[in-house]
């Protein structure tokens, strides 16, 4: 019998729906009152919607929705009926924001404030969007589509897209504008980063050693985590063993490295990064 998929409580839909129009009009107010006065752009099709509002003299929120529209609508069967109306829905309400706030003069004309402030409330309105379910730009469906036909990885393709829109930038608004507008892009990025993940960022460990045993016990007992047990066989002396795995935090992961290199300075240690830690028991455990 097929499994009914978990219908969103009142309180889960009114917080998806708080979440996504602040982080909505977050993106308008940083395009309209720090990024677009400046000549400044964004990445995307939002960079593409601010070109063409320069060249037409037309408000930037028509090009916002009318550009991303389209790119959701196709892209329905890909990303799912709930993450196309949730999108559209903040597409939506980041274009009437940009037509609202348009008259309004700009929080500053200093270049260097435009780029931190500017791009940290765009990624941080942008980031909020994408952790409740939505999206506030049709660039990744396009790039989803495309990958899909040339074999190119999503996020590649994303940048070959906006390399172009940043260039095309320098030609509309000067070849300053652009790279200024490319700091800006990267603050926004890094700062979706640390909202969609938070910033207590995850670490994937796996050990290997000899003394698998006593390693094992020595995290449980110093560090508070628990460790999984994982068969292995060496590929050259054809020895079975374990490896050990565990997820720490970022500021756990010294106090890992010491544990282990105390008891066996020639453990093998690789650690990796985890965007997510999602079930399980990941709280820590009373450390003796």
């Amino acid at each position: 019998m097929a499994r009914q998929h978990r219908k969103l409580s009142r309180l889960d839909f009114i917080k998806k729906f708080v979440f996504i129009t602040i982080g909505a009009i977050m993106m308008g107010v940083a395009l309209e009152l720090f990024l677009v006065p400046n000549t400044f752009i964004d990445g995307g099709i939002a960079g593409v919607s601010i070109i063409l509002a320069k060249l037409t003299s037309l408000p930037l929120g028509v090009f916002l929705f009318i550009l991303n529209a389209p790119f959701l609508l196709l892209g329905l069967k890909q990303i799912g009926k709930t993450f196309a109306i949730s999108s559209l829905y903040g597409i939506g309400v980041m274009s009437i924001t940009t037509y609202f706030l348009h008259p309004v003069l700009a929080f500053t004309g200093e270049k260097l404030l435009v780029v931190l402030f500017g791009g940290l409330i765009l990624g941080i309105g942008v980031g909020l969007v994408i952790r409740f379910g939505g999206s506030l730009d049709g660039t990744e469906i396009v790039a989803i589509l495309v990958s899909n036909k040339v074999r190119m990885p999503v996020g590649q393709i994303i940048m070959i897209i906006n390399v172009f829109i940043f260039i095309a930038a320098g030609f509309v608004f000067g070849w300053d504008s652009a790279m200024y507008s490319i700091l800006a892009y990267y603050t926004a990025y890094k700062m979706i980063d640390i909202v969609v993940e938070g910033l207590d960022e995850s670490k994937s460990v796996t050990i290997i050693t000899h003394e698998y045993e006593e390693v094992a016990e020595a995290i449980m007992d110093r560090l508070g985590r628990s460790t999984t047990f994982i068969y292995a066989k060496g590929g050259y002396k054809k020895e079975d063993t374990q490896m050990i795995y565990c997820v720490v935090t970022r500021l756990e992961l010294a106090k890992l490295r010491s544990i282990v290199q105390e008891i066996d300075p020639r453990a093998f240690i690789a650690i990796e990064h985890v965007s997510d830690v999602l079930g399980g028991n990941f709280q820590k455990s009373n450390i003796h």
